[in-house]
């Protein structure tokens, strides 16, 4: 069955009202990005309508919109299966967050609001205390958010929201690495905090690159 194994509470049927096809995209996505629906897993229409208590029609709808986005393969005479992607793929995301997070880091650094420092500070520790409580979902979490917020800082909003859509891409890579990224956050906020802008930049691309030769390869076959 489609939602075998996922956690308990994990897919919720959809409360009314607000676009369905958004709130229906959201969930898909968000079960996807975590790897709660792995890769080629079938997605079949009339059951995710069924567990989520709409009719089908947004559920195709959101289906389509994560196939142009690169979430979901739509076979024809198959249907959609989670996107399982390609050595190669994961390696060209990864570049391109690395360039993208290293600029916002540098743009980041040149001029720095004490309150964004201050939440800078405060999301580092919530990761800190969330890997010293072996709580993955949170690390990922706070990882996902300290990244949004070095992004912010940067005070460019087109810059921000491609990294957004890259992050969301890479975050289904995270959980076996992202447990070793907070003392590089740590290094990252005092660059920062510095106004040293060529620091930052130093420190984020080594801490985006790094992030890809931590993750282990994939299993030939």
């Amino acid at each position: 069955m489609l939602f075998n194994g996922l956690p308990q509470g994990s897919l919720r049927r959809l409360e009314r009202p607000g676009p369905l096809r958004e709130q229906v995209y959201q969930t898909l996505l968000q079960l996807i990005s975590s790897r709660s629906l792995p890769p080629g897993r079938h997605l079949v229409e009339s059951e995710l309508a069924a567990r989520l208590g709409v009719s089908r029609q947004p559920v195709h709808e959101a289906l389509q919109r994560l196939s142009t986005e690169g979430w979901v393969d739509l076979r024809p005479a198959q249907g959609a299966f989670v996107h399982d992607p390609t050595g190669e793929e994961t390696d060209q995301l990864f570049v391109v967050r690395a360039l993208l997070e290293t600029e916002g880091a540098r743009l980041a650094a040149v001029g720095p609001s004490a309150e964004g420092l201050e939440r800078l500070d405060e999301l580092c520790a919530t990761g800190e205390a969330a890997v010293a409580a072996d709580d993955v979902d949170a690390v990922v979490a706070a990882n996902a958010t300290f990244h949004a917020c070095v992004m912010d800082l940067a005070g460019n909003a087109v810059l921000a929201d491609l990294a957004s859509r890259v992050e969301h891409r890479v975050r289904r890579y995270y959980t076996p690495i992202v447990r070793q990224a907070w003392v590089e956050h740590r290094e990252l906020i005092a660059a920062i905090a510095a106004r040293d802008d060529t620091r930052a930049q130093q420190v984020m691309r080594a801490h985006t690159q790094d992030a890809r030769t931590r993750f282990p390869p994939r299993p030939a076959g």
